[in-house]
This record gives structure tokens, C-alpha cells and sequence, in this order.
């Protein structure tokens, strides 16, 4: 074979086969902490099938199983509640601090009506 004619041919990777993320002796259930934990990003939030390479059935398995735990307050809904609450605060403050220059507007607008 021609050099040029190699360059075009696809080189064997070797690749190395992952395990599956769920045994087969596993039990998806909401008290299985431990498996669950795995599917769930550092945010709370459920991973894709995609991300964790499960089939369908199992992916729906997993859903189901965390949010049976969350509902059951094994699980929090939010990892980052800290954050959130600050966020929360924040904008709640200063919404409350735009209503009150509002109202104080419209006092001083009515008492100069008067």
C-alpha cells in the first residue's frame, strides 16, 4: 500500500469496556442510598439516561426511586439551598425597598394634591 493511501485507513483503538453503572444483583429502591447518590448531580438534580449509560427501564427506576426519597426527605430537593436563600433574600429585599419608595411617591403626590 501507498503512504498516502494509509494516512486514510482508521487505526484499531483499543478501547476499554465500562462496567455498567447498575449490578445486576442491585435493587433500585428509595432506601438504596448509596446506588441513588450516584445518579444525582452536585446541584440535586436527576442525571440524563445519556450521562448514566442505563437503559430505559432503569433510568425510569432510578427517577421514581429519587423522587420517592426526596418526597420522604432522604434526599433534599436542593443541594445549594445556602445559595439559593441568599439569592432569594436579595432579590426579595430589595423588591420590598421599590414598593416602598413607590408608596411613599404616592403619599407625597397625594398630600400635595391636598
Amino acid at each position: 500500500m501507498d503512504k498516502s493511501k494509509r494516512l486514510f485507513l482508521k487505526s484499531k483503538r483499543s478501547f476499554r469496556r465500562r462496567l455498567p453503572p447498575i449490578q445486576s444483583g442491585d435493587r433500585i429502591d428509595y432506601k438504596n442510598m448509596s446506588l441513588i447518590s450516584r445518579f444525582i448531580s452536585e446541584q440535586g438534580k436527576i442525571l440524563s439516561r445519556r450521562v448514566n449509560r442505563l437503559t430505559l427501564k432503569q433510568q425510569r427506576l432510578i427517577t421514581i426511586a429519587i423522587k420517592q426519597a426526596r418526597i420522604l426527605s432522604l434526599l433534599p430537593f436542593l443541594n445549594n439551598e445556602k445559595q439559593f436563600e441568599k439569592s432569594k433574600s436579595a432579590t426579595r429585599t430589595t423588591g420590598l425597598k421599590k414598593k416602598k419608595n413607590r408608596i411613599t411617591l404616592q403619599l407625597n403626590s397625594n398630600s400635595n394634591q391636598n
